[in-house]
């Protein structure tokens, strides 16, 4: 088996959760250990631009995001680490996939239709009111970010595989062009799984302000597990393992033999004080060494550049190689 590129892209918006690490962060970098792929990982700063225009808030951000990664186990020596920012030729050959994008392909993307949709719903008078042309063309970068190192996949949710169709479309339509230049991405969808809760049963979400942050100091880890729904059931009564929060929370992190001793105890009756003490523990013994490495990092600054400029170093290396195709075979070569 030959290696395969994989590539990740990571926008450096609000905290990284439990749910984050679990889902997405925990899989890419057992990943990034396989000697069957040669790993890019990159801070989405521009993407992160259609959004965040508070220059602080999306600067602290993107080291934020990049010292969780590294704290979380990322190798830089094992994974292409980079900032989007500092790879040059990815704007240059977004440029290009823009010139051969037709407007009907971005008018189909879900984001967009999502918000047109809203405006209509609200009554505007203009139905793309507010709609900014980063977030019209988003995909057409996201197209480039994967186009430029001839990524074979690109692990992503459901609600992303489309972003890979169309960056498949543009490829495909400059290669019918001018002959075979790009290669095609495929998604990697993850086997589906079962989504963790938050501390209100409801999907743990951002969006929702139900998420269990994961650089939390000890004490605050604790009162926010603490805080955790539960009904009204006397301390020794049974309880439905099913029905809790706190087991679904738990069962996500633990092994088979913990999840039996758990059960059985909520079975024999435990009290939701336990039971959160019980879930707490766990979180903190995941999070405890991250944690400590998370603090070290973020108060060294200089480090964090270096390893995202060695890395923006192989990665302009590679995109550097397809603009040239590019150029090549669009006659702008020179």
């Amino acid at each position: 088996m030959s290696v395969k590129t994989v590539l990740t892209g990571v926008k450096p918006t609000g905290e990284i959760h439990l749910g984050n690490y679990l889902g997405a962060i925990k899989p890419a970098i057992e990943m990034s250990l396989d000697p069957n792929y040669q790993n890019f990982l990159f801070i989405a700063d521009y993407h992160a631009f259609t959004a965040v225009h508070n220059p602080k808030e999306l600067h602290e951000s993107i080291y934020h995001v990049a010292c969780a990664w590294l704290a979380l186990g990322v190798d830089p020596n094992k994974v292409i680490f980079y900032r989007q920012s500092d790879v040059k030729a990815i704007f240059e050959i977004n440029w290009i996939l823009n010139c051969m994008t037709s407007k009907g392909l971005m008018n189909r993307a879900h984001a967009y239709k999502a918000l047109v949709q809203q405006n209509i719903e609200e009554g505007r008078a203009e139905e793309d009111h507010n709609i900014g042309m980063g977030i019209y063309s988003y995909p057409i970068l996201m197209a480039a970010d994967i186009l430029s190192f001839d990524a074979d996949f690109i692990p992503v949710g459901k609600d992303q595989v489309q972003h890979i169709e169309i960056a498949r479309d543009i490829a495909q339509r400059i290669n019918h062009h001018f002959g075979d230049v790009l290669k095609l991405p495929e998604a990697m969808v993850p086997k589906a799984g079962h989504s963790l809760v938050g501390l209100d049963g409801r999907k743990m979400s951002k969006s929702y302000g139900n998420t269990i942050p994961l650089f939390l100091p000890e004490k605050k880890l604790q009162k926010l597990i603490n805080r955790i729904t539960t009904d009204s059931t006397p301390p020794e009564a049974p309880k439905d393992p099913a029905q809790s929060n706190i087991f679904d929370i738990y069962s996500a992190m633990a092994t088979s033999q913990e999840i039996e001793q758990l059960r059985d105890r909520y079975q024999a009756g435990i009290s939701w004080g336990e039971a959160k003490a019980v879930l707490f523990e766990k979180v903190n013994s995941l999070v405890a060494g991250p944690r400590a490495k998370y603090d070290e990092l973020i108060n060294n600054k200089k480090f964090i550049d270096d390893v995202l400029n060695e890395g923006a170093k192989k990665a302009n290396g590679k995109a550097e190689q397809v603009l040239s195709r590019l150029r090549s075979a669009i006659g702008i070569s020179h």
